[in-house]
């Protein structure tokens, strides 16, 4: 895919977009955080690089700002496991103390997709390796979908088109956020 139009539409909002990341740039980004991008998130990055403000610096991926952009989707969860009593019946019976719950809670993060950082607290998801992932809103445990995909989030986001636009019918599922979507329903 030709990502022309969305970084057009980036910059028209704003947004700087550098020279897209080289293969080795890519490949350094992905070992540091510990997964592959799908297809059209390396594709996207490949051909322009969103920089500044709400981005993760792919240039500098060990910075301490990836790190917290990664760290998020789970320390907002564990606020509300202990502030906010958030549990689902999936997860079984909710321990008692609060450290052990953290605890299960983040064995079962653990194993569900890694959510890559898009801009601020949208995320999409490194699996399935597939282009076509939805883009997630994370914030705490109130997590939507905010675009079918990544091409149309953006246009959504930085374009102001409705948000009814960007999510359609038979969006992704993804194992694990898709259930948390559901369960803020």
């Amino acid at each position: 895919m030709v990502w022309r139009a969305e970084h057009q539409i980036l910059t028209d909002a704003g947004v700087t977009v550098a020279p897209g990341l080289t293969e080795a740039e890519l490949d350094r980004a992905e070992s540091v955080i510990g997964a592959r991008f799908p297809p059209d998130l390396r594709s996207f990055l490949s051909e322009g690089l969103p920089v500044g403000g709400r981005f993760p610096d792919w240039r500098g991926p060990d910075s301490t700002d990836i790190r917290r952009q990664l760290d998020w989707p789970f320390e907002g969860m564990a606020f509300d496991i202990g502030n906010n009593a958030f549990w689902l019946d999936a997860w079984g019976a909710r321990p008692s103390e609060l450290q052990e719950a953290i605890r299960i809670a983040r064995a079962i993060v653990a194993e569900a997709p890694r959510l890559i950082p898009i801009a601020g607290h949208r995320y999409i998801p490194a699996e399935p390796a597939l282009a076509g992932n939805p883009i997630f809103s994370v914030y705490q445990t109130d997590i939507i979908y905010y675009g079918s995909e990544l091409a149309t989030y953006l246009r959504h986001e930085f374009h102001r088109i409705p948000h009814v636009d960007a999510v359609r019918e038979g969006t992704r599922r993804i194992r694990f956020w898709s259930e948390l979507v559901d369960a803020n329903e």
